[in-house]
């Protein structure tokens, strides 16, 4: 199944613009009256009709429309240092969405190898990771900010700080039934007056395992171990 994004709907039409368009009509070669199957992103998918194969603004009439219940029981967070080689933070967007995640925030910590990012370039690797993987939820990417800024709003009623100090397993402590919030630090982990500042806000420090993990690599750790976790109970 070919799935394409859009959030242009205009009464019981579809409007797809640039980059999508082309894919359809110029790539796939779609014509008028093929059948299209569209998500807002939101979790609804759409079953459309090309009703005016124009590659620079195509229109498609909504046929169907079916609201997807997340598979997933829990929502995750997930706030991440940047990494300095930015395929990498690609990488990692692209394969947690495809396991599953609904946020993430980039964070600049002490240790930061990075501390700017290209949003517009990360949100499309997200829209593409989200139609290649079929799923009907995009992750919601807020824009950058300072650690000490991040913890201080936080308010999900499980947070986690992975760092290499920790004795604990994420987990052995994840509920799978609430939301949950996880810091991943940057190439040299966390500061111990990060670590000491994320604890006083009401963040349990964590551990992934014994191996020391590359920043998008404990990424997508964290993504797979809460999906396994959730699966078993």
């Amino acid at each position: 199944m070919e799935l394409f994004y859009s959030t242009s709907i205009q009464d019981d039409h579809f409007q797809l613009e640039g980059e999508e368009a082309h894919h359809l009509l110029k790539v796939l070669r779609h014509q008028e009256g093929d059948t299209v199957m569209i998500t807002d992103g939101k979790g609804t998918l759409y079953t459309t009709q090309i009703t005016d194969a124009n590659s620079k603004k195509c229109l498609l009439k909504i046929i169907k429309e079916e609201r997807k219940a997340d598979q997933k029981k829990y929502a995750l967070h997930i706030a991440i240092a940047p990494t300095k080689n930015a395929d990498r933070m690609e990488w990692f967007l692209e394969k947690a969405t495809e396991i599953g995640i609904d946020e993430i925030t980039p964070i600049v910590c002490q240790h930061s190898e990075r501390r700017v990012i290209k949003e517009e370039r990360l949100t499309k690797v997200l829209v593409s990771a989200m139609k290649q993987s079929l799923k009907n939820y995009l992750p919601l990417l807020h824009p950058i900010k300072k650690f000490n800024d991040f913890i201080k709003d936080c308010r999900e009623p499980q947070r986690f700080i992975c760092t290499m100090e920790a004795d604990e397993m994420l987990i052995s402590r994840f509920d799978p039934t609430e939301k949950c919030l996880v810091l991943i630090g940057p190439e040299g982990d966390f500061s111990q007056e990060e670590v000491a500042l994320a604890t006083k806000h009401g963040f349990v420090p964590v551990s992934l395992g014994n191996s020391r993990l590359r920043t998008e690599t404990a990424g997508v750790m964290v993504c797979a171990t809460l999906a396994v976790a959730q699966s078993r109970r």
